[in-house]
């Protein structure tokens, strides 16, 4: 994919015309900050944390701002350092992918749950993309907060991950970013190449993959067929749905499981048979589709907050199943823990059950 290019000092011409007083303007790029606050750190909650932060110090520097660079370069350069302090001297966060093999799917088989600090967090795509604005702009954005990607960036150092996200995801040019950074174009170049071969080695060719439009009317299809069937609890329809190789993942458990056949089993025979019964309605989260599942959980059966699901499709068919069980995360998708609070969010879900067919191929 190739970006539009965005670099920092493009805003520039914008920003002159623009008549509002600067405080005002500041708030203009609060989405695309969280969105690269959160590349860097990981956590959605963290992010937002950082981007406060930056607004915050941006208001209180706004005497300073001499206007010699452009308010979003200025902005960045502030979030940047708010970023790398944030991580300084702590632990990566991971996917369970990261610290071991998979496990069986059976009961015996879990262990103590990790702390939620320990993990990759999903994000919200509406927290980083506006309903407005260039299309090409979206799909990047979305594009780049997939969590393959955003778990690849973790294994870089800060200083790295800084780098190959303003030059590949945002598009600023070399100079600008050892402007940022108080560094040579010499060692931001050298600094891209490692941060390009790591990101190799974990299976990512490019910042800004793909092509995957904004809205893609098949991924939909296909999570309405895997809604209805996970309310039915069909196992031979969420068969029909799942590659041969699909991976499914649930943090903050270090359990997670590879193949159609321990996915299904996982469901039909073991602890995954307490999702029977639950309701689910769609999210749009990691620039992919999904869902957010309750679960008849209550002393009265209540349908109670249990997790979120993002669907990783290709080919036609799941080849990923991320599952976060942090039920902090319902609030930061605007989602309530009980869902009689709002009813409206589910529908009822029959068409398309049996639409499965056969099974997709292994590759």
């Amino acid at each position: 994919m190739t970006a539009p290019a965005r670099a920092g000092s493009n805003a520039g011409s914008a920003e002159e015309t623009d008549p509002r007083p600067l405080d005002q303007q500041i708030e203009d790029y609060r989405r695309e900050l969280t969105g690269y606050c959160y590349r860097m750190l990981g956590s959605a909650f963290e992010a937002e944390d950082a981007v406060q932060d930056t607004m915050v110090r941006a208001w209180k520097g706004l005497a300073r701002f001499d206007g010699r660079s452009s308010l979003r370069s200025w902005l960045y350069r502030i979030a940047t350092n708010v970023c790398i302090d944030a991580l300084n001297g702590r632990k990566r966060r991971a996917v369970p992918m990261d610290l071991g093999g998979p496990g069986a799917p059976v009961a015996g088989s879990l262990r103590e749950p990790l702390p939620d600090s320990e993990w990759l967090e999903p994000m919200p795509d509406a927290r980083v993309s506006t309903p407005a604005g260039d299309p090409a702009d979206k799909a990047i954005a979305k594009e780049t907060i997939r969590l393959a990607f955003v778990a690849a960036l973790q294994h870089l150092p800060a200083r790295q991950r800084v780098v190959l996200i303003l030059r590949e995801v945002l598009c600023w040019r070399a100079a600008e970013v050892a402007e940022l950074l108080d560094t040579s174009v010499a060692s931001v170049n050298s600094a891209l190449q490692r941060a390009r071969a790591t990101l190799a080695d974990q299976g990512v060719s490019e910042a800004a993959p793909g092509t995957t439009p904004v809205v893609d009317p098949a991924q939909t299809e296909l999570l309405m067929r895997y809604m209805a069937a996970f309310e039915a609890f069909d196992m031979e329809a969420l068969t029909a749905l799942l590659h041969a190789d699909v991976e499914q993942n649930m943090p903050p458990l270090e359990l997670w499981f590879r193949g159609r056949d321990d996915v299904v089993a996982w469901m039909a025979t073991g602890p995954g048979q307490a999702c029977r019964g639950s309701r689910v309605a769609p999210v749009e989260i990691n620039g992919t589709v999904g869902f957010a599942q309750w679960k008849p959980s209550g002393p009265n059966g209540e349908f109670l907050a249990w997790g979120i699901t993002a669907l990783r499709i290709e080919c036609g068919a799941v080849t990923g199943l991320s599952i976060f069980l942090n039920t902090e995360l319902f609030a930061y998708f605007g989602l309530p823990l009980a869902l009689a609070d709002r009813p409206e969010l589910w529908e009822p879900k029959t068409a398309g059950i049996a639409g499965g067919g056969t099974v997709p191929p292994t590759a």
